[in-house]
């Protein structure tokens, strides 16, 4: 990326409170591997989970990066950036994306109701940011562009294939959640 260019986001990340994945997207190859991604994630989670990060968004330095972070119920949600990011963009779009996941949950943000949800927070992400360009910050915008494509019965064949498949694999990964 180029210095003083459009802002950059490394990855989104919404963990539960044991710092398990929930819903996360890498849009930087600096984690290049699985394993290299769930290090991340559990560096990130364990240095923050003791701050009281409920009421407004709290900003920390982490291996050379921003992390923007803020909690609700037992849902951990991050932002990170490259050192020289702008922590306000940064604190926009995590606060975009919690409250379009806040009004997509109709209020009822934690895990279950996640989990159930999980193609709408997926799709909320990719409304936020696409491969690191912060596309929009308005949650209102965001929730109306996720509940259309949801919704959108006249979808092309295509489409709603997509949406079965994430349908089925919400249920299977809820299933294997909850056992």
């Amino acid at each position: 990326m180029v210095e003083g260019s459009c802002p950059f986001i490394k990855n989104i990340l919404l963990l539960d409170s044991e710092g398990k994945r929930v819903a996360v997207k890498y849009y930087s190859d600096d984690w290049p591997t699985l394993n290299a991604k769930l290090a991340f994630e559990k560096s990130v989670f364990t240095k923050t989970q003791k701050t009281n990060a409920r009421t407004e968004a709290e900003i920390s330095m982490f291996e050379n990066n921003i992390v923007v972070y803020k909690f609700i119920q037992d849902l951990h949600f991050f932002v990170t950036g490259g050192d020289n990011e702008n922590e306000l963009i940064l604190a926009t779009v995590l606060q975009g994306f919690y409250d379009a996941v806040a009004l997509l949950l109709r209020g009822n943000v934690d895990k279950r109701e996640a989990l159930e949800n999980l193609d709408l927070i997926l799709l909320c992400l990719d409304e936020i940011v696409d491969g690191g360009m912060v596309l929009e910050t308005d949650a209102n915008v965001i929730a109306g562009k996720v509940a259309s494509h949801s919704v959108d019965s006249a979808a092309p064949l295509s489409e709603q294939t997509i949406s079965q498949a994430l349908a089925t694999a919400r249920e299977h990964l809820t299933r294997s959640l909850l056992r």
